[in-house]
């Protein structure tokens, strides 16, 4: 396989409690839309050390960030959890913390989605809200599949990728990111103000989405996301081939 046309994406999986252990499942929808954007997606388990994440990374070329349930903010000293708040496992939070961390190390592309975007607030400078009704009175319900738009702000990668300055997109969750941190930028907002897109100007790529661009219809300008991503790992991974240090 030539890994430079069809670089190996990483998807992090979920543990769903099970009578003896959990289980691991992975959304379709993302390696779906990895395969459709040229990577091949291999999904990833939950499981393990710094070290296991090391060798992890070591073997891919890019990282998709699914969503997921909510962040255990306590457990990560944080504050206190919102009353509304349904934590991840904390396997999986501890996982993932770990994961997003060493990628960014890495520089790694990393394209994150719902969860997989307050991620990189949680471990890298900025903050959540933890429930938009309490912290953003009047603001929109963003639960169950809700369909609205978003701005997408002009001057960044994001804007470069999907190709237009206004979104139509589907979310569900009613956590999200409320600050972010030194080395981010905000490159999407709702018309209420939320915060729908960030990416960090100082990686090759690494974007994160409130939306979830693989519940999207397919040739639109959500698959472009994926497809950027893709692309950006087989940069990534050719130039790991004929670096002269190799």
């Amino acid at each position: 396989m030539n890994r430079v046309e069809h670089p190996l994406i990483a998807i992090n999986g979920e543990l769903v409690p099970g009578k003896t252990a959990a289980r691991l499942s992975l959304n379709s929808l993302y390696p779906d839309a990895v395969l459709r954007a040229g990577g091949v997606p291999i999904g990833i388990p939950p499981v393990g050390g710094p070290r296991d994440i090391a060798r992890l990374l070591a073997s891919v070329d890019g990282l998709v960030l699914g969503g997921g349930d909510d962040f255990d903010l306590a457990r990560l000293g944080l504050g206190e959890n919102h009353p509304s708040v349904t934590p991840v496992m904390p396997a999986k939070q501890d996982f993932d913390v770990e994961l997003v961390r060493a990628a960014l190390e890495r520089k790694l592309p990393i394209l994150g989605i719902c969860y997989g975007m307050q991620i990189f607030a949680v471990v890298d400078g900025g903050s959540l809200h933890q429930h938009i009704p309490d912290d953003r009175p009047g603001a929109r319900e963003h639960r169950g599949n809700v369909l609205h738009s978003v701005e997408v702000l002009a001057g960044t990668k994001l804007a470069t990728i999907v190709e237009t300055r206004e979104l139509e997109t589907v979310s569900s969750h009613h956590q999200a990111v409320a600050t972010v941190g030194a080395k981010w930028r905000i490159s999407a907002r709702d018309d209420q103000g939320l915060i729908e897109a960030i990416e960090r100007p100082d990686l090759p790529f690494c974007v994160g989405v409130q939306w979830h661009p693989e519940r999207s219809p397919q040739g639109s300008a959500h698959d472009r996301l994926f497809r950027a991503l893709v692309g950006a790992a087989g940069v990534a991974r050719s130039r790991e081939l004929f670096s002269p240090a190799r």
